[in-house]
């Protein structure tokens, strides 16, 4: 059985997407109708850049979805693959908003709508500069909760994502972050400060979660058959209004991808096929589990070559 699986922030490149761009109406399609629904031109910015205005928050969400959603459908509608047949649907963060419109329960303007709503609201919930990320690279989630709970009182800092086996990130205010890097370098656990121009996945994000929650219950979730994976429980999310509740919570709280792979793998997925730019979550898919077979979807070829 297959899943199918959606990168989140950090794969965006400029000119991600043109081979499809290049070759199918479709795609022009979308990115015309992506231009005409935020009314500016997210379609240049992907195709020519700047870089870094394509890196700004409000425009990557909508940008990834965007690419993620047109190779969704090329792979459908252009070679015949019925990616719907995915036993679940399940992205990392801005990703889960891919797969929930990919599988079916929110259209594509109302996802790049709400995309834009949501990384304008997670740029600005924190001033710039104050707040950032720092990935941990070679240690357990357990290990990271005792040393955060025994340096409380010294600094504040989260577990934003728990990625993979040895690849957890936390996020903070940049002051908390610098005395964390300290004591994991006095504890020989090595670190990387991200390139990120906020706190993504913590308490820090209230104000987000304030828009969102008002912003996500005036849109129309639609019924589908096909199961969603959730960033906050790591399980199968049951109905719409826990789908709804989720996405309001996920703005806050821990993305669980590696407990989310291996459920996924314990209810009996042995193939991930990852559709958006980049390999991210092949990366991430194949350090927690090395027996599964993943496909990342870049290019035609790769679509060719997709056996399912």
């Amino acid at each position: 059985m297959f899943s199918v699986i959606f990168p989140g922030q950090g794969s965006q490149i400029v000119g991600m997407g043109k081979e499809f761009y290049d070759n199918f109406d479709l795609v022009k399609d979308l990115f015309k109708e992506a231009d005409e629904t935020l009314n500016f031109s997210l379609s240049k910015l992907i195709l020519d850049g700047p870089k870094e205005e394509l890196n700004l928050t409000a425009n990557t969400q909508p940008g990834i979805f965007l690419i993620s959603y047109s190779i969704f459908n090329v792979v459908k509608n252009e070679f015949n693959i019925n990616l719907n047949n995915a036993k679940y649907f399940a992205g990392h963060s801005l990703g889960e908003y891919s797969a929930l419109s990919c599988a079916g329960y929110l259209s594509f303007t109302d996802t790049l709508r709400i995309l834009r709503i949501r990384g304008d609201a997670m740029q600005n919930s924190v001033p710039k500069g104050q707040g950032g990320m720092v990935a941990v690279l070679g240690s357990t989630v357990e290990k990271i909760e005792e040393l955060l709970k025994i340096n409380e009182q010294k600094f504040q800092a989260q577990i934003a994502n728990d990625n993979s086996e040895g690849q957890i990130v936390l996020s903070g205010k940049n002051k908390d972050l610098d005395d964390l890097i300290k004591t994991l370098k006095n504890s020989s656990i090595k670190n990387i400060k991200l390139p990120v121009s906020a706190p993504f996945h913590c308490s820090l994000m209230s104000n987000a979660t304030k828009i969102l929650s008002e912003e996500l219950n005036k849109l129309n979730f639609k019924v589908s058959e096909n199961k969603l994976i959730s960033n906050v429980t790591a399980q199968e999310i049951k109905d719409n209004e826990e789908l709804k509740d989720l996405l309001i919570k996920q703005i806050e709280n821990r993305v669980r991808w590696r407990e989310s792979v291996i459920n996924m793998i314990k209810n009996d997925i042995n193939h991930f096929i990852e559709i958006g730019p980049g390999k991210v979550l092949s990366g991430l898919v194949k350090r927690i589990n090395r027996d599964v077979k993943i496909d990342a979807i870049n290019n035609q070829e790769d679509i060719k070559n997709l056996k399912i």
